[in-house]
């Protein structure tokens, strides 16, 4: 937070646009941390500058938030994400009959790890000109401004873009592929079929649980096969996408969460596994409500 003061009218109208500017920085950069800075970084600016020279207010902090997010993503300083288990309460939920995070250019208020893999995929300006149009409407003669190109360019930096993540989503088969898997584990945990949860264990697959009692780890599928019973009640839940990872959501009966699982599949099989029965870490997420 900008150490601001709160009769300043400046900084009343730039706490105003926080939350897009965020919003805007995160999506480019797929970094809270770095968004963050970007943010800090444009108020700075705004408070050397004659605010009675700036005509569109909301505009001018796209603009330079823009030009900062593009800075970053040139020199290579981006911070990654850090793993699911480091970022709860922030994870994104969506129930699968809900837009997934991944379906970004319909999705207002999150990005879902797998569309931040393909735009990892993307040059620098491919990724500012796709965001800033597609998700936050900036036109493209704008959007040239920040990247020193003309309108026409910029808009066939965004085509571009746009086709290589459709391109990127269009199979779709390896997320159903990763839901039969999981599928599969709620099933055999849910009966207590032992060999079937080793058929879709890898074999140094990570299973961490949150509890009130705090964070456990097990390693191995052997032991994970053994101690699986805390997800076999999810099988009753509902299928969700948790970061753009297949996983499952339950509730009580009052409608209160029970229970978040996040599963990631490769090769058929699972290699992790993250588990959240701890109601107030429940409690502080924004998860979807019962269906």
């Amino acid at each position: 937070m900008a150490a601001t003061h709160p009769a300043d009218p400046v900084a009343d109208a730039f706490e105003g646009h926080r939350d897009r500017l965020r919003a805007v920085a995160h999506r480019v950069l797929g970094s809270h941390a770095d968004a963050e800075d970007v943010v800090q970084e444009a108020w700075l600016r705004l408070s050397r500058q004659d605010a009675g020279t700036i005509d569109n207010l909301g505009g001018w902090l796209t603009t330079v938030v823009g030009r900062l997010s593009l800075d970053v993503l040139r020199s290579g300083r981006t911070r990654p994400e850090v793993s699911l288990d480091d970022r709860l309460p922030e994870v994104t939920v969506t129930l699968d009959d809900a837009p997934a995070p991944e379906e970004l250019v319909a999705l207002g208020d999150s990005v879902g790890l797998a569309l931040l893999t393909v735009l990892d995929s993307l040059g620098p300006a491919e990724r500012l000109a796709f965001v800033l149009h597609d998700v936050f409407a900036v036109p493209f003669a704008e959007i040239g401004d920040i990247l020193g190109r003309s309108a026409d360019a910029t808009k066939m930096l965004a085509s571009r873009a746009r086709r290589k993540v459709r391109a990127a989503q269009q199979p779709g088969n390896a997320g159903r592929q990763q839901r039969e898997v999981v599928r599969a584990f709620l099933a055999a945990a849910g009966e207590g079929r032992f060999e079937q949860l080793l058929e879709v264990l890898h074999p140094e697959v990570h299973f961490t649980v949150h509890t009130p009692s705090g964070r456990f780890v097990t390693l191995g599928a052997t032991e994970v096969a053994t101690r699986a019973r805390v997800a076999g009640g999810a099988a009753r839940g509902h299928a969700a996408t948790v970061d753009g990872r297949p996983g499952v959501i339950s509730w009580s009966e009052d409608g209160t969460p029970l229970s978040l699982l996040a599963f990631t599949v490769a090769d058929g099989r699972i290699t992790e596994i993250t588990a959240v029965v701890d109601p107030a870490q429940l409690a502080l997420m924004d998860l979807p409500d019962p269906v």
